[in-house]
Order: structure tokens, then C-alpha cells, then sequence
């Protein structure tokens, strides 16, 4: 694999639970990866400290092909954010919502 989409626990004030932000990133390694992922997740809150309803506060959600990557334009070594919602476009196609 060359990249890996990331999911990231984040604790934002006003909010009653952690809140998933989703992360592509296009390391080939899966635990740097998780590493970017948490970094840029930092930046929109507080990551969550513990599991909240069985999710980890940063999971691998879905591996990156290489030829995944290029369709979505996503260049190694880049960390993209892809929001809140469920990244559909950029799971594989088996792949389900937690």
C-alpha cells in the first residue's frame, strides 16, 4: 500500500462526545501514518484520550493503492483532511461505517 485513510478522535468544546475527523495520508508506513493523521487531527481539537464506543482514538480505517491515491490526487507524503462525514469516495468498496 502507499497511503492509508486515518480516523481521528477529537474533542471539540460544546460537544458531548468525541467527534471522528477522517485523514488521508500518503505514507507507505502505517504507524507514521496513524503519527501525521494525529498531528493534523491536533490541529482541530483535543484528541480524544481513550475509546469512545469501541472506536480508538486513531484508527486505520482503509489502505491507499497507489493507483487509488493518483485517481483522488493525493501525492505521497501528503496528509489530506476529508472532513466528518464518512469518506465514501476514498474507502474501499466493502468498506462500512463504524
Amino acid at each position: 500500500m502507499s497511503g492509508w485513510v486515518i480516523g481521528v478522535m477529537v474533542e471539540l468544546p460544546g460537544e458531548p462526545a468525541p467527534i471522528r475527523h477522517y485523514y488521508a495520508v500518503g505514507f507507505e508506513d502505517r504507524a507514521k501514518s496513524e503519527w501525521m493523521a494525529l498531528d493534523a487531527g491536533q490541529l482541530a481539537g483535543r484528541i480524544a484520550s481513550s475509546p469512545y464506543k469501541g472506536q480508538e482514538p486513531v484508527q486505520m480505517l482503509s489502505a491507499l493503492t497507489p493507483a487509488r491515491m493518483k485517481t483522488l490526487g493525493l501525492k505521497p507524503g501528503e496528509v489530506r483532511a476529508l472532513g466528518v462525514n464518512w469518506p465514501r469516495r476514498w474507502m474501499e468498496p466493502t468498506s462500512s461505517p463504524p
